[in-house]
């Protein structure tokens, strides 16, 4: 009988410990605070909280952006599989050169970036500083000016001027602001620009060239009854892509060549 209760003192024993690991696991868990965002808070990693916080945001922007021709509520475009693609070059007459509807695309798709994601930007430093000060810190931000760029193979979006002060027991300041995105759209929205000049001087662009020269490039033309031509780029490493619409040297229906080619 003494083995069996000893047995029993250590079985208890054993069940205590378990119960108070899992309460203090629970306990950690539900006093780390965190941004609405999910993001873990880090008082000594303010940049780090910021690029965790818009970093979706920004990928989701990016890609809008690129399955619409760069524009986020696209005008003047052409709806293909349920997309709004923009005219990148347009012309409404048969046989003649379209015109470039978008000649400094790399800053329209910045801008078009900057202005989407303004507002989640307003939201991811306004749950920084609530994260502080539920910490008991006093935290003051002074706002500056958003900016977005496209640079080869990443997105740099910097918050210039944004000066974060956060005091305790000692005194921080933070000024180095900046999301970066690995994305290269850059390269894409380059090689468009260059088909896109292509197709307002001659019309229907030679684009087995730029995959002979870009070997992770895949370029597909997708000509339409109107005589609109869909280009889709794609970086076949990373899957990153983008189109774009354009319409010159069409060919009345019933000419020419209809349908779907792709390359």
């Amino acid at each position: 009988m003494g083995v069996f209760k000893e047995r029993g003192g250590q079985v208890t024993i054993f069940i205590i410990i378990a119960i108070v690991i899992i309460g203090a696991v629970i306990s950690i868990y539900f006093l780390i605070p965190k941004a609405e965002t999910g993001t873990i808070f880090d008082a000594t990693n303010p940049e780090g909280f910021i690029q965790t916080c818009l970093e979706e945001e920004i990928e989701s922007t990016a890609e809008t952006l690129s399955l619409q021709g760069g524009t986020i509520e696209p005008e003047h475009y052409f709806l293909y599989q349920d997309n709004k693609i923009e005219y990148l070059c347009y012309t409404a007459e048969y046989y003649k050169t379209c015109s470039v509807q978008r000649p400094l695309l790399k800053q329209h798709i910045e801008s078009e970036m900057m202005e989407e994601i303004s507002e989640e930007v307003e939201a991811c430093f306004n749950n920084l500083l609530e994260n502080y000060r539920s910490e008991r810190f006093t935290a003051d931000l002074e706002r500056g000016k958003t900016t977005v760029e496209l640079l080869p193979k990443r997105i740099v979006t910097n918050f210039n001027d944004y000066v974060l002060t956060v005091s305790k027991a000692e005194t921080a300041r933070y000024d180095s602001f900046s999301v970066v995105l690995n994305n290269n759209l850059y390269e894409l929205t380059s090689i468009a620009n260059s088909i896109i000049e292509w197709e307002s001087n001659y019309g229907d662009a030679e684009t087995t060239i730029y995959m002979t020269y870009y070997k992770d490039l895949k370029v597909e033309k997708k000509r339409q009854e109107d005589g609109t031509t869909i280009y889709i780029l794609t970086d076949r490493n990373t899957e990153n892509k983008f189109q774009f619409a354009s319409r010159s040297v069409a060919w009345p229906p019933g000419y020419g060549t209809a349908g779907v080619a792709s390359l």
